[in-house]
Order: structure tokens, then C-alpha cells, then sequence
């Protein structure tokens, strides 16, 4: 009997919507990878800038895995919502958003064309119970695998985030910088940016070392970049300009 606890059990017109949107946009071939096994170049198609395997094209323009990304989003979010669930997929979206900005073989295995939708399955269901994710997460990355949709779980993360600091009346801060703030830098800066936006501020907190210093902070559709890199770029241009 297929129940709530079953992978392939979700809201399930919602996921055929996302299914139906993403089928309609993916390129169908005969080749079949798997890993870690050499195989010939012709087993792997790329055309145009795009990764085909198993006959789904796993390098949708970002406009695209947005739109599936989103309606899965509404799947999960609803699901978790409507059984209380909410805090404990914020807590899930903390760990998987954690894991995809510091682990590489993470990002590799939800990316990557040569990883055959079993592989991706195993592997992601180990790692969901590591993790110790809830069911209503641990499910849908299953089900993502068996679609071959994990190379969407970024924007996943990022559409559902959005829903979760709407349901509280927050705002997402996307925050990057040479080197992670401090708890106390971090509350600072977000009361500065509640008194920008009206709404409480809710930090997603990202290191990149090539900023050299300073920040580049997105809220919504509007972002800061007081970086060093920015501001040696701008020079750069300036000395061009002026030569």
C-alpha cells in the first residue's frame, strides 16, 4: 500500500506538474552512463554546453531548474506545513544548504552526468540518514533521484527557504564574504537591514576567499557589493578607461 511515508508518494499533482514542465524542456537520447566505469565518449552526449545521460539533460538553463525546483518547493512545503512540520524542514534545509556549499563529492553526485538515477539513489538516501533528515526531505530526494531532478536541489534549497522566511515574515539575506562573520556580526548586520527592508532579516552566511575583503549581500533583487575584488575591478576599468 503507497502511503505518505512512501518516496514516490508526495502531493502527487503537484509532481507531475514539475515532471510534465521539466520533461518538455529536456533533450531524450540512447546514451546510458555509469560510474565509475570508463566508458567511450560516445556513451556521453554533449551538445551545446549540455550534459545528457539516461536521456534527461542534467544542464537546464537556470530559468528552467528554478521552475522545477519551485514546483517541488510547493510540494514540500505544503506537505511539511500542513503536518507542522516547518521547523524541522528549516533545520533540513540548513544541512543540505551547508552540504552543498562545502562538500564537493556532494555537489558532484547531484550534478553530475556520469552517476546513473540508481547510484544517485543509494547514495542519497544514505546520506539523507546520516543527516538524520526528516522523512518528508529524505522522501523527495529519492524521488528527485529516481527523476533524475537532484542537479535542481540548489534552487530547491533557495525556493524553499524563501517560503519559510515568508511564512515568519522574515527576509533572506544572502550574505557572502572573504571570511565568515561572527554570531554578533551577523545579528548586527541584520537589524542594519531590517531597518532598510521592514522585515526581520534572517542571514544565509557563504564564504568566498576571492573577495579579498568586505561583503556582497542580496536581498531580493537587490544587492550590495562592497568587496575588494569589486572595487579592484572598478579601478581596473578606470586605468583602462583612462589608458
Amino acid at each position: 500500500m503507497i502511503g505518505w511515508g512512501c518516496p514516490h508518494y508526495l502531493p502527487q499533482r503537484e509532481l507531475r506538474r514539475a515532471d510534465r514542465f521539466a520533461t518538455s524542456h529536456l533533450i531524450y537520447g540512447g546514451c546510458h552512463c555509469a560510474f565509475p566505469f570508463q566508458l567511450p565518449e560516445t556513451h556521453l552526449l554533449v551538445t551545446d554546453r549540455r550534459q545528457v545521460i539516461e536521456g534527461v539533460d542534467v544542464s537546464e538553463p537556470v530559468s528552467i531548474s528554478t521552475g522545477i525546483a519551485a514546483r517541488y518547493a510547493t510540494a514540500v512545503f505544503d506537505l511539511a506545513k500542513d503536518g507542522k512540520k516547518l521547523p524541522a524542514l528549516e533545520k533540513d534545509i540548513d544541512a543540505l544548504d551547508a552540504a552543498i556549499g562545502t562538500s564537493a563529492d556532494f555537489k558532484s553526485l547531484i550534478s553530475s552526468p556520469l552517476y546513473t538515477r540508481e547510484q544517485q539513489g543509494v547514495a542519497i538516501a544514505a546520506i539523507a540518514k546520516k543527516m538524520k533528515l526528516s522523512p518528508t526531505v529524505s522522501n523527495t530526494l529519492s524521488l528527485m533521484a529516481s527523476k533524475r531532478r537532484l542537479f535542481v536541489l540548489p534552487q530547491l534549497v533557495s525556493e524553499l527557504r524563501a517560503r519559510l522566511a515568508d511564512e515568519k515574515g522574515e527576509v533572506t539575506a544572502d550574505v557572502l564574504a572573504a571570511k565568515a562573520l561572527t554570531k554578533a556580526q551577523q545579528d548586527k548586520l541584520a537589524k542594519t537591514l531590517k531597518a532598510s527592508v521592514g522585515k526581520d532579516v534572517k542571514i544565509n552566511m557563504a564564504v568566498d576567499e576571492s573577495l579579498i575583503g568586505g561583503l556582497v549581500v542580496k536581498v531580493g533583487s537587490k544587492m550590495i557589493d562592497t568587496s575588494i575584488r569589486s572595487k579592484l575591478a572598478a579601478l581596473q576599468n578606470s586605468m583602462k578607461e583612462a589608458g
